[in-house]
C-alpha cells in the first residue's frame, strides 16, 4: 500500500522509527527525554493547581475552569520540546507492533523505558517544587485544589479509574493526532489546550499526570494526604494505566492502524 507523506499514518511511522533509532543508539538520551516530559507536566500541573486556588478565592468553582485550561500547556510543552510521554507512546508502540514498523521487543522497550523514567522525573521535579514558595510545607492548605484532587482520585473505585483512564488517553491521543494534521503553530497550540481541557476539566485519570499529582501532593503536604497509601497509589496507577492503554493503545493506536490498512485510498 502506497503511503503519501502527508498522511497521518506516515507521520506516525516516521515518529516510531525516530524513537527506535534514539533508544537503540543512545538509551540514556531517550531516558532523559522521558524525564523531561515529567518536568514539563509537573510545571504545568503546579501552575494549574495554583491558579485554581487563586480563582476559587474569587468565585468558588472558577478554579476548575482555570485548571482545565492551564493544564493543556503541559502537552504543548511536551510536544514542542520533543519529550517522551508514556501515554502517547501507548498509541505509537501499539501501532508499531501492529504495522511491524519496528520489532516488538524494541516497541516494548520504548514503552517500558518511557513510563519508568516519566515516573522518576515526576518524583524528582515534584520533590524540588516542594522547596518553592507556593508548594513549601505549610503553604499548601488542606482544602487546596491539589490536595482535594489527589484525595478524590484515590477515593475512586478501580472501575471508575479504569473507565476514566480510557477516556483520558483517547483525548490525549486525539490531541496528538490533531497536531500532526495542522501546519500552523497557533492553531496547534489552541487545539491542544482545548482538547486537553476535556479530560482535565472532567477529572479523568491519566497515569503519567498522576505520577506528578500524587508526588507533589505528598511532598508539599509533608507526607501522605487522606487515603494515600502505597496500596491505593499502586491501585490507581494500575487501573488508570490499564485504562490509558485501552484508550490510547487499542482504541486509537490499534484501531486507526487497522483502519488505514483497509483501503489504498482511505488512509488516515
Amino acid at each position: 500500500m502506497a503511503k503519501e507523506q502527508d498522511t497521518l499514518i506516515y507521520n506516525i511511522d516516521k515518529s516510531i522509527k525516530k524513537k527506535a533509532d534514539l533508544i537503540n543508539c543512545h538509551y540514556w538520551a531517550y531516558a532523559v527525554r522521558s524525564i523531561m516530559a515529567s518536568v514539563y507536566l509537573a510545571l504545568g500541573l503546579a501552575i494549574s493547581a495554583y491558579s485554581a486556588d487563586k480563582l476559587n478565592h474569587i468565585v468558588e468553582g472558577l478554579g476548575k475552569f482555570s485548571y482545565g485550561l492551564m493544564f493543556g500547556w503541559c502537552l504543548v510543552m511536551i510536544l514542542y520540546m520533543n519529550a517522551e510521554l508514556g501515554t502517547s507512546n501507548m498509541m505509537y508502540m501499539t501501532s508499531a507492533i501492529h504495522r511491524k514498523v519496528i520489532p516488538t521487543r524494541t516497541a516494548l522497550k520504548i514503552l517500558a523505558t518511557c513510563i519508568f523514567f516519566n515516573f522518576i522525573g515526576a518524583v524528582i521535579v515534584c520533590f524540588l517544587l516542594s522547596y518553592t514558595t507556593p508548594y513549601q510545607i505549610g503553604h499548601v492548605a488542606p482544602d487546596s485544589y491539589l490536595i482535594e484532587a489527589s484525595i478524590a482520585k484515590l477515593a475512586k473505585s478501580p472501575l471508575t479509574q479504569f473507565v476514566e483512564g480510557i477516556f483520558a488517553n483517547i483525548v490525549v491521543n486525539i490531541a496528538v493526532f490533531v497536531t500532526m494534521r495542522m501546519k500552523d503553530d497557533a492553531g496547534r497550540v489552541i487545539s491542544l489546550i482545548f482538547i486537553i481541557f476535556i479530560f482535565a476539566f472532567l477529572g479523568f485519570e491519566h497515569v503519567i499526570a498522576n505520577f506528578s499529582t500524587f508526588s507533589l501532593a505528598f511532598f508539599s503536604n509533608g507526607g501522605p494526604v487522606e487515603g494515600m497509601t502505597l496500596g491505593s497509589i499502586l491501585s490507581n496507577f494500575f487501573f488508570s494505566g490499564l485504562g490509558n492503554y485501552v484508550g490510547g493503545g487499542l482504541l486509537i493506536g490499534l484501531l486507526y492502524s487497522w483502519l488505514s490498512n483497509k483501503s489504498d485510498l482511505y488512509i488516515d
